[in-house]
């Protein structure tokens, strides 16, 4: 019997035929590959930007009730995006629930190829070979030193142990706030504007998400640190991102 990324069984059952999923990249991920069974997503859902499901609000306080209503044969999660409790009153409504666990690129393509052939019992997508083949590799020699804040005031930093560090590390560049110094309970630490903007940081990458930094908002706060703004979702995102995010990201 299939088991999720934390070990719950999942009782075999023919092939889900109404899925609600309730991380954004997973979403896109089944909209690219299979999109007859994405019955429901959340309003964080925005890829692609024509999805045409019902949304259930939001991936820390999904509408349990509209959910329900699905009818659904299954639920995507993560355990970084979603809440324990969420996942737990879904199961005890008696909807399955398939949970993620993602915390580098390989165990997000390890991850999302296990949701394709055990959970939803589907062929595996050509985007997926395509994201194996382009980030299975060895990561390259660090070329610089790079920090990625995702909020200000407070200014919060991309730590240890997340995707996006791992990511970046197969770009070449090596985060400052997950070396071996940095708190491992802390993937998303607070930090002061002066740890960011100084000596020795080469880039300071600007995503615009979770918190929304443009030309205008961010670049004005560093006086040292040359910044770039990116794409967040490209940083973020397993799926069809990261076929993306290489092309966009990768050693120019």
């Amino acid at each position: 019997m299939p088991t999720d990324d934390l070990g719950t069984t999942l009782e075999p059952a023919r092939p889900p035929q109404r899925v609600v999923s309730l991380v954004p990249s997973l979403t896109e991920a089944l909209a690219a590959s299979c999109p007859e069974v994405l019955v429901g997503a959340t309003d964080w859902c925005t890829h692609p930007a024509d999805l045409d499901v019902a949304r259930v609000r939001g991936t820390k306080n999904p509408n349990l009730r509209a959910i329900a209503d699905l009818s659904p044969d299954l639920v995507v999660a993560n355990k970084e995006e979603n809440r324990e409790l969420d996942v737990r009153r879904m199961r005890e409504r008696g909807i399955p629930v398939w949970v993620t666990d993602i915390e580098d690129v390989p165990s997000a393509l390890t991850a999302m190829r296990r949701l394709f052939v055990e959970a939803l019992q589907q062929p595996v997508p050509d985007w997926l070979d395509r994201a194996d083949e382009l980030w299975g590799g060895p990561a390259p020699a660090p070329r610089g030193l790079v920090a990625v804040p995702i909020w200000r005031d407070p200014w919060m930093v991309v730590g240890p142990r997340t995707y996006t560090t791992d990511l970046l590390s197969r770009l070449g560049w090596s985060n400052a706030f997950a070396g071996a110094d940095a708190d491992p309970d802390k993937r998303y630490p607070h930090v002061g504007i002066e740890q960011i903007d100084r000596s020795g940081i080469d880039l300071v990458l600007l995503p615009d998400e979770p918190y929304d930094f443009t030309a205008q908002d961010g670049p004005e706060a560093f006086a040292q640190a040359p910044t770039r703004l990116v794409s967040g979702r490209l940083l973020t995102w397993y799926g069809p991102a990261m076929v993306e995010a290489y092309e966009a990201l990768a050693v120019e």
